[in-house]
């Protein structure tokens, strides 16, 4: 059994889902080395999300974009939490709902994700920084 960790940053990138496949598969060459494994993401953010979604159709983004931003109105009187502005606490809790963390198997060397599966850096701020993740993998 074979562990590699490392971290790597992605760069800022607009409000809403950014589709990031690409960019973990270049920041970690190494998941050709890897017969059988499981990839851990984890992002270390507060304000920002990684998911697992459609990757060819672009109004399934446009969807859910919509859709958590009318689930959490910005203009709400009701959060406490504004200190870096009325996207922060709507950020927070698109964070919590949706998660900062993915697990994907490895198979022959390659992320083995569905056809139509993409990995997403979804952020929730409107203007968001460049985010860090922590990959691990674990396999042979």
């Amino acid at each position: 059994m074979k562990i590699l960790q490392k971290e790597f940053s992605v760069p800022a990138s607009k409000s809403g889902m950014n589709i990031i496949t690409n960019e973990i598969i270049i920041n970690i060459p190494e998941i050709k080395d890897f017969n059988t494994g499981i990839l851990f993401l984890f992002l270390k953010h507060t304000s920002a999300s990684l998911t697992i979604n459609e990757n060819f159709d672009t109004t399934v983004q446009t969807d859910l974009n919509i859709f958590c931003e009318s689930f959490t109105n910005e203009k709400s009187e009701i959060f406490l939490h504004t200190a870096e502005g009325s996207d922060d606490m709507p950020a927070h809790i698109l964070s919590s709902f949706i998660g900062t963390s993915l697990n994907i198997p490895i198979t022959k060397g390659r992320l083995n994700l569905g056809t139509w599966q993409g990995i997403y850096l979804f952020e929730h701020r409107k203007s968001g920084s460049a985010r860090k993740i922590v990959a691990t993998i674990i396999g042979d």
